[in-house]
Protein backbone atom coordinates (compact mmCIF):
# COMPACT_ATOMS: atom_id res chain seq x y z
CA UNK A 1 0.00 0.00 0.00
CA UNK A 2 1.01 3.43 -1.06
CA UNK A 3 1.24 6.22 1.61
CA UNK A 4 -0.05 9.55 0.52
CA UNK A 5 2.54 12.32 0.94
CA UNK A 6 2.02 14.84 3.06
CA UNK A 7 3.66 18.47 4.18
CA UNK A 8 5.27 18.67 7.43
CA UNK A 9 7.24 15.41 9.24
CA UNK A 10 6.04 13.15 6.45
CA UNK A 11 7.56 15.30 3.39
CA UNK A 12 10.87 16.38 6.02
CA UNK A 13 11.37 12.57 6.47
CA UNK A 14 11.24 11.68 2.76
CA UNK A 15 14.32 13.57 2.31
CA UNK A 16 16.31 12.20 4.93
CA UNK A 17 15.55 7.93 4.05
CA UNK A 18 18.15 6.26 3.33
CA UNK A 19 20.58 8.51 5.22
CA UNK A 20 22.62 7.87 7.68
CA UNK A 21 21.93 10.15 11.26
CA UNK A 22 24.16 12.53 12.21
CA UNK A 23 27.26 11.70 14.17
CA UNK A 24 26.92 14.40 16.67
CA UNK A 25 24.96 12.51 19.36
CA UNK A 26 23.68 14.34 22.68
CA UNK A 27 21.91 11.35 24.31
CA UNK A 28 22.97 7.81 24.12
CA UNK A 29 20.71 5.21 25.93
CA UNK A 30 22.57 1.27 26.24
CA UNK A 31 20.72 -1.80 27.12
CA UNK A 32 19.07 -0.11 29.35
CA UNK A 33 17.31 -1.82 32.18
CA UNK A 34 15.24 -0.24 34.81
CA UNK A 35 12.34 -1.35 37.70
CA UNK A 36 9.85 0.01 39.84
CA UNK A 37 10.14 -1.66 42.64
CA UNK A 38 11.08 -5.21 42.31
CA UNK A 39 9.46 -5.11 38.27
CA UNK A 40 11.46 -5.28 35.82
CA UNK A 41 10.11 -2.63 33.34
CA UNK A 42 12.17 -2.03 31.05
CA UNK A 43 14.23 -4.85 29.34
CA UNK A 44 17.88 -3.59 27.63
CA UNK A 45 16.28 -0.71 25.22
CA UNK A 46 19.42 0.85 23.09
CA UNK A 47 18.32 4.54 21.58
CA UNK A 48 20.58 6.99 20.14
CA UNK A 49 19.19 10.64 19.88
CA UNK A 50 21.17 13.27 17.59
CA UNK A 51 21.73 17.31 17.91
CA UNK A 52 18.44 18.81 16.33
CA UNK A 53 16.74 15.38 15.76
CA UNK A 54 13.18 14.42 16.57
CA UNK A 55 12.64 11.10 17.43
CA UNK A 56 9.73 9.75 18.29
CA UNK A 57 8.40 6.56 20.74
CA UNK A 58 5.43 4.87 20.37
CA UNK A 59 3.81 2.04 21.83
CA UNK A 60 0.60 0.57 23.62
CA UNK A 61 -0.32 1.52 26.76
CA UNK A 62 1.71 0.07 29.41
CA UNK A 63 4.48 -0.67 27.06
CA UNK A 64 6.93 1.31 29.56
CA UNK A 65 7.43 4.69 27.48
CA UNK A 66 6.74 7.19 30.21
CA UNK A 67 8.85 4.97 32.52
CA UNK A 68 11.59 5.33 30.17
CA UNK A 69 10.77 9.42 30.40
CA UNK A 70 10.97 9.00 34.15
CA UNK A 71 14.65 7.14 33.85
CA UNK A 72 16.30 9.21 31.74
CA UNK A 73 15.52 12.10 34.18
CA UNK A 74 16.95 10.69 37.14
CA UNK A 75 13.36 10.23 39.08
CA UNK A 76 14.44 8.01 42.08
CA UNK A 77 10.98 5.79 41.69
CA UNK A 78 12.57 4.40 38.44
CA UNK A 79 15.95 2.44 39.72
CA UNK A 80 18.58 1.78 36.54
CA UNK A 81 19.67 -1.86 37.16
CA UNK A 82 21.82 -2.29 33.91
CA UNK A 83 23.06 -0.40 31.17
CA UNK A 84 23.83 3.65 31.02
CA UNK A 85 22.48 6.79 29.78
CA UNK A 86 25.40 8.59 28.13
CA UNK A 87 24.16 12.56 27.92
CA UNK A 88 26.66 14.66 25.53
CA UNK A 89 29.13 12.21 25.95
CA UNK A 90 28.97 12.00 29.78
CA UNK A 91 27.91 9.22 32.04
CA UNK A 92 24.71 10.69 33.62
CA UNK A 93 23.33 6.79 35.18
CA UNK A 94 23.33 8.04 38.66
CA UNK A 95 23.03 11.59 38.40
CA UNK A 96 20.17 13.47 40.14
CA UNK A 97 17.04 15.07 38.18
CA UNK A 98 18.50 18.58 39.58
CA UNK A 99 21.53 18.22 37.74
CA UNK A 100 20.43 16.81 34.82
CA UNK A 101 17.87 19.56 34.30
CA UNK A 102 21.25 22.16 35.36
CA UNK A 103 23.17 20.35 32.38
CA UNK A 104 20.62 20.60 29.73
CA UNK A 105 17.76 17.94 29.94
CA UNK A 106 13.76 18.66 30.35
CA UNK A 107 10.78 16.13 31.05
CA UNK A 108 7.47 18.23 29.90
CA UNK A 109 4.96 15.89 32.42
CA UNK A 110 1.65 14.13 31.12
CA UNK A 111 -0.17 16.23 34.41
CA UNK A 112 1.43 19.38 35.72
CA UNK A 113 1.27 19.53 39.20
CA UNK A 114 0.22 22.81 40.57
CA UNK A 115 2.18 25.09 42.94
CA UNK A 116 0.51 27.94 44.73
CA UNK A 117 2.07 30.89 45.83
CA UNK A 118 4.51 30.50 42.84
CA UNK A 119 3.83 32.77 39.49
CA UNK A 120 4.79 31.02 36.10
CA UNK A 121 7.15 34.14 35.75
CA UNK A 122 8.96 33.21 38.53
CA UNK A 123 9.36 29.77 38.33
CA UNK A 124 10.41 29.73 35.08
CA UNK A 125 12.59 32.77 35.45
CA UNK A 126 13.98 30.92 38.95
CA UNK A 127 14.61 27.86 36.71
CA UNK A 128 16.35 29.91 33.47
CA UNK A 129 18.88 31.24 36.04
CA UNK A 130 19.70 27.87 37.88
CA UNK A 131 19.94 26.12 34.65
CA UNK A 132 22.40 29.52 33.28
CA UNK A 133 24.39 29.97 36.87
CA UNK A 134 23.49 33.69 36.96
CA UNK A 135 21.21 35.99 37.49
CA UNK A 136 18.95 37.06 34.62
CA UNK A 137 18.30 41.07 33.42
CA UNK A 138 14.50 41.20 34.04
CA UNK A 139 13.10 43.36 31.53
CA UNK A 140 14.90 41.22 28.97
CA UNK A 141 13.26 37.96 30.24
CA UNK A 142 10.11 39.59 30.42
CA UNK A 143 10.15 40.41 26.46
CA UNK A 144 11.24 37.08 25.43
CA UNK A 145 8.18 35.39 28.00
CA UNK A 146 5.67 37.39 26.28
CA UNK A 147 7.18 36.68 22.87
CA UNK A 148 6.72 32.77 23.83
CA UNK A 149 3.27 33.20 25.20
CA UNK A 150 2.34 34.65 21.63
CA UNK A 151 3.77 32.04 19.73
CA UNK A 152 1.87 29.24 22.32
CA UNK A 153 -1.83 31.91 21.98
CA UNK A 154 -1.48 32.24 25.60
CA UNK A 155 -3.26 34.67 27.84
CA UNK A 156 -0.64 37.57 28.86
CA UNK A 157 -2.25 37.43 32.55
CA UNK A 158 -1.64 33.70 32.79
CA UNK A 159 2.21 34.99 33.61
CA UNK A 160 1.37 36.61 36.78
CA UNK A 161 -0.73 33.79 37.97
CA UNK A 162 0.42 30.73 40.32
CA UNK A 163 1.57 27.94 38.26
CA UNK A 164 -0.78 25.41 36.72
CA UNK A 165 -3.87 26.79 39.98
CA UNK A 166 -6.69 26.62 37.80
CA UNK A 167 -5.50 26.28 34.24
CA UNK A 168 -7.19 24.12 31.97
CA UNK A 169 -5.29 21.35 30.94
CA UNK A 170 -4.34 22.86 27.69
CA UNK A 171 -3.23 25.70 29.30
CA UNK A 172 -1.35 23.67 31.53
CA UNK A 173 0.07 21.94 28.72
CA UNK A 174 1.40 24.94 27.11
CA UNK A 175 2.79 26.55 30.49
CA UNK A 176 4.99 23.17 30.18
CA UNK A 177 5.93 24.10 26.05
CA UNK A 178 6.55 27.51 27.28
CA UNK A 179 8.80 26.57 30.01
CA UNK A 180 10.88 24.38 27.31
CA UNK A 181 10.99 27.88 25.46
CA UNK A 182 12.08 29.75 28.06
CA UNK A 183 14.81 26.99 29.75
CA UNK A 184 16.21 26.57 25.83
CA UNK A 185 17.13 22.35 27.08
CA UNK A 186 19.72 20.82 25.13
CA UNK A 187 17.41 17.69 24.85
CA UNK A 188 13.90 17.46 25.56
CA UNK A 189 11.68 14.80 26.33
CA UNK A 190 7.96 15.54 25.18
CA UNK A 191 6.02 12.93 27.40
CA UNK A 192 1.89 12.41 26.27
CA UNK A 193 2.23 16.20 25.63
CA UNK A 194 -0.83 16.19 22.88
CA UNK A 195 -3.14 13.71 25.72
CA UNK A 196 -6.40 15.49 26.66
CA UNK A 197 -6.22 18.53 23.93
CA UNK A 198 -8.69 19.63 21.52
CA UNK A 199 -7.73 20.47 17.87
CA UNK A 200 -6.87 23.56 18.48
CA UNK A 201 -5.15 23.32 21.49
CA UNK A 202 -2.88 20.38 19.87
CA UNK A 203 -2.09 22.68 16.65
CA UNK A 204 -0.72 25.98 19.47
CA UNK A 205 1.15 22.96 20.89
CA UNK A 206 2.83 21.83 18.11
CA UNK A 207 3.80 25.26 16.72
CA UNK A 208 5.39 25.68 20.29
CA UNK A 209 7.83 22.43 19.62
CA UNK A 210 8.79 23.56 16.21
CA UNK A 211 9.76 27.10 17.44
CA UNK A 212 11.65 24.50 19.89
CA UNK A 213 12.86 22.81 16.84
CA UNK A 214 13.99 26.12 14.90
CA UNK A 215 15.78 28.30 17.47
CA UNK A 216 17.06 25.92 19.59
CA UNK A 217 18.22 23.05 17.35
CA UNK A 218 18.38 20.60 20.68
CA UNK A 219 17.29 16.95 20.55
CA UNK A 220 13.93 15.62 20.89
CA UNK A 221 12.00 12.62 22.27
CA UNK A 222 8.13 13.01 21.71
CA UNK A 223 6.57 9.91 23.64
CA UNK A 224 3.02 9.37 22.54
CA UNK A 225 0.31 7.61 21.84
CA UNK A 226 -1.37 9.56 19.13
CA UNK A 227 -0.48 10.85 15.99
CA UNK A 228 -2.15 14.52 15.96
CA UNK A 229 0.87 16.41 17.34
CA UNK A 230 3.36 15.10 14.36
CA UNK A 231 1.36 16.28 11.98
CA UNK A 232 3.47 19.74 11.12
CA UNK A 233 6.61 18.46 13.04
CA UNK A 234 10.03 17.15 10.89
CA UNK A 235 10.48 13.94 12.36
CA UNK A 236 13.98 11.84 11.69
CA UNK A 237 13.06 8.85 13.96
CA UNK A 238 10.41 6.89 14.64
CA UNK A 239 10.49 3.90 17.43
CA UNK A 240 8.05 1.40 18.63
CA UNK A 241 7.98 0.36 21.93
CA UNK A 242 6.36 -3.28 23.41
CA UNK A 243 6.90 -5.06 27.03
CA UNK A 244 9.63 -2.45 27.70
CA UNK A 245 11.42 -3.64 24.35
CA UNK A 246 12.21 -1.44 21.36
CA UNK A 247 10.71 -4.30 18.44
CA UNK A 248 11.31 -1.57 15.54
CA UNK A 249 12.63 1.53 14.31
CA UNK A 250 12.31 3.76 11.29
CA UNK A 251 11.48 6.93 9.58
CA UNK A 252 8.64 9.15 9.99
CA UNK A 253 6.41 6.86 7.78
CA UNK A 254 6.45 4.18 10.26
CA UNK A 255 4.14 7.00 12.38
CA UNK A 256 1.89 6.56 9.41
CA UNK A 257 1.44 2.81 9.55
CA UNK A 258 0.90 2.49 13.01
CA UNK A 259 -1.80 5.20 12.82
CA UNK A 260 -3.38 3.20 9.83
CA UNK A 261 -3.17 -0.29 11.26
CA UNK A 262 -2.14 -0.24 15.01
CA UNK A 263 0.57 -1.94 16.76
CA UNK A 264 -0.71 -5.45 15.93
CA UNK A 265 2.04 -6.46 13.70
CA UNK A 266 4.61 -5.53 16.28
CA UNK A 267 2.62 -7.38 19.42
Amino acid sequence: MTTPKRSGRHAATEKKRGMKMKNNNILEVKDLHVNVGEKEILHGVDLTVGKDETHVLMGPNGAGKSTLGYALMGNPKYQITGGKILFEGKDISEETPDKRAKDGMFLSFQNPIEIPGVSLTNFIRSGVEQRTGKRIRFFAYKKELEEMMKVLQMDPSYAERDLNVGFSGGEKKKAEILQMLMLKPSFAILDETDSGLDVDAVRTVSSGVEEYQKSIHGGLLIITHSTRILESLHVDATHVLVDGRIVASGDGSLVDEINENGFERFL
